[in-house]
């Protein structure tokens, strides 16, 4: 079943921050490997792992169960000392001893320049799939999570609009987005919030009390939804701003932060997981390294890992204009 000789043994490992699907994704890549007949080693802990050699031998009961769990069975750690060459030498004697000529990165953009680092200096194959609750990868549409994070960050903020109703409270809601307001502008649009503050619109303060203004007297209630990146410094510096032209209501500030990492993946991510999963085992086998696989338009592509890192998706425009018309 293995038409390429030249990839006998895939090293498989979850770098970065968790997202859920990545479980759904390492069951992808193990099933693939076996029927493909390719040796395939799980590596704990992403680059800490390998720099420490915490490698084992996975079949396919070391996946069975895992597809509705968050997180990841091959956990995630952050590694100073891969970003050094002596890190990344350390890492290539362990995996050598194993005689892993190629390997599947799921994880983001931090995850994928070590992986061109590491091919760059040992010639390692590597592939990368995209998982991380951002979605802020050039070459997929979505990547692995984002589905699942919204969700979670939808059902949150509907309840916490409950308890904004009931109280004629102002709401501030802060989800998750260092660089990009993915999350943040499709949550927005999705629970009626009244603004919503992303890095790549830049919205100023006074355009904020202006809306909040023009709301306020048919509303009971308002809702900001604001990405952690936004330029005017988060939710909490944005609250206490817009307080002083709002005291005769309440402010309240909600960080959802790492509740939106959590939880059982939706139908959606499960899916993405699985394709993406096994394309990066046959991009493998057909010969393909430092690329990343990819979702665009239902087809599966394949992209260079340093345009995926480098250049970044751009926030739907349509859909920025969307929320600021319903909104008022």
């Amino acid at each position: 079943m293995n038409p390429n000789s030249a990839v006998k043994r895939v090293g498989l490992f979850t770098s970065g921050g968790d997202s859920p699907g990545m479980n759904a994704a390492i069951r992808a890549v193990v099933r693939s490997c076996i029927y493909y007949d390719l040796d395939i080693y799980g590596i704990r802990r992403g680059y800490a792992g390998m720099i420490e050699g915490d490698i084992f031998r996975m079949n396919s009961r070391s996946v069975s169960g895992i597809i509705q769990r968050g997180g990841t069975i091959l956990k995630s750690a952050r590694s100073m000392e891969f970003k050094t060459k002596e890190g990344r030498q350390k890492a290539f004697d362990n995996i050598s001893k194993h005689d892993i000529d190629s390997m599947v990165v799921i994880g983001g953009d931090g995850s994928f320049r070590g992986a061109q680092a590491f091919e760059a200096e040992h010639g390692v194959k590597m592939v990368g799939v995209p998982g991380t609750i951002d979605n802020d990868l050039f070459g997929t549409d979505y990547t692995i999570g984002y589905d699942t994070a919204t969700n979670t960050a939808v059902d949150a903020i509907d309840k916490i609009k409950d308890t904004a109703d009931a109280h004629d409270r102002l709401f501030f809601v802060e989800v998750m987005g260092r660089d990009a307001g993915f999350i943040a502008l499709k949550t927005g649009i999705s629970c009626g919030a009244e603004a919503i503050m992303i890095p790549e619109d830049n919205m100023k303060l006074d355009e904020l009390i202006d809306i909040l203004k023009k709301g306020r007297p048919s509303k009971n209630s308002s809702i900001v939804v604001v990405a952690e990146g936004d330029n005017l410094g988060g939710a909490f510096v944005i609250a206490e701003k817009v307080k002083e032209q709002f005291q005769q209501y309440e402010t309240k500030v909600t960080i959802l932060g790492h509740l939106q990492r959590g939880g059982s993946p939706s139908c959606f991510d499960r899916v993405l997981a699985s394709r993406l999963g096994l394309a990066a085992v046959e991009a493998l086998m057909a010969g393909k390294s430092g690329i990343m696989v990819g979702q665009v338009h239902s087809d599966i592509i394949q992209t260079p890992l340093e345009q995926a890192t480098k250049h970044g998706p751009r926030i739907n425009q349509d859909l920025l204009r969307l929320a600021k018309i319903i909104s008022i």
